[in-house]
């Protein structure tokens, strides 16, 4: 690299997910409603953990961390999409399309060391209740989220740094309604194998890895509570299908982008707006309105601010 930009393309032009007016117009109603409602619920659960001390827990404050990146994530590629819907010509400029690339993968990094973190909580707590504070303390959790982050930025600059000086001097086409890395590399006026490559082995493998985690640390509890309680194994499994629905519905996507070579099909397209839409709208759904004690501290919050409205 010279340091020099060689593209001469100043935007690409997105196809969107389909040119029929119908479908558009339902299209749009099921983007705006899940996004406000990705938006809503997400906020909720940040200012509930936040305002009530009853959750002021390891496992509460990592969920709050899920929901502050869940809110970003979505927020990354939605909007635009849902602006576009209706307009003929959908375009992104260059830096515009750099700069999606960008925060998607690092705030998908940031999510999977999250869900890790947040796996390995649930081990801790089930499997070693006694030490439980102990090995969750609040340095611990500040550690878990740091390096959440950093992993995520990491991944996302490693595999950016190489593609924002490859000469885009042909089609600026993308069949598809947001930036990523499989398209954009194959509209590069040069040879781009070993980027792919690469991108395969970065994304892909911290996708299966970190799904391959997952799925190990959830044998690990439901073994376990079998073995101490057998009568318990029923309400565990039905605790953790709930999570392992929003795994396999996150990370499914994921490996099918960076693990399939050279996709020709349209599916990957369709198979996106799960991460960008209906994802952030299931994690609070799973992780927070189901537990007992989120929705009492949630009707606790509306209590009290009921009460301070009438007071004032």
């Amino acid at each position: 690299m010279d340091g020099v930009n060689h593209s001469t393309v100043s935007e690409f032009v997105f196809l969107g997910l389909t040119n029929s007016w119908e479908n558009q117009l339902l299209l749009f109603l099921f983007s705006f409603s899940f996004y406000l409602a990705s938006m809503m619920g997400n906020l909720v659960i940040v200012f509930t953990v936040t305002l009530d001390i009853h959750l002021h827990s390891p496992m509460y404050f990592l969920l709050a961390n899920l929901s502050v990146i869940d809110m970003f994530f979505c927020s990354i590629t939605a909007p635009k999409m849902i602006c576009d819907i209706f307009k003929k010509h959908k375009a992104i400029s260059f830096c515009g399309c750099i700069t999606q690339i960008f925060f998607s993968h690092a705030l998908g990094g940031t999510e999977m060391v999250l869900l890790i973190a947040m796996a390995f909580d649930r081990y801790v707590a089930i499997c070693k209740p006694l030490h439980y504070l102990t090995i969750m303390s609040p340095r611990m959790c500040l550690y878990f989220l740091v390096t959440s982050w950093i992993i995520g930025f990491i991944h996302s600059l490693v595999q950016l740094i190489f593609v924002v000086d490859l000469p885009f001097c042909g089609p600026n086409i993308l069949d598809s309604f947001y930036c990523d890395l499989p398209r954009l590399l194959r509209l590069a006026c040069t040879n781009t194998q070993e980027l792919e490559f690469m991108v395969i082995v970065n994304s892909g493998l911290i996708s299966v890895g970190s799904f391959v985690l997952l799925v190990i640390s959830y044998i690990f509890i439901l073994f376990t509570v079998w073995k101490h309680s057998p009568g318990g194994s029923f309400k565990a499994l039905s605790t953790l299908s709930a999570h392992i629905t929003v795994v396999v519905l996150f990370f499914g996507p994921l490996m099918f982008f960076y693990t399939w070579p050279s996709p020709t099909s349209h599916l990957d397209k369709y198979l996106a707006i799960f991460d960008a839409f209906i994802t952030p709208f299931l994690n609070p759904v799973i992780y927070t309105f189901r537990n007992k004690e989120m929705k009492v501290a949630m009707k606790r919050l509306c209590s009290h601010l009921l009460h301070y409205r009438k007071i004032s």
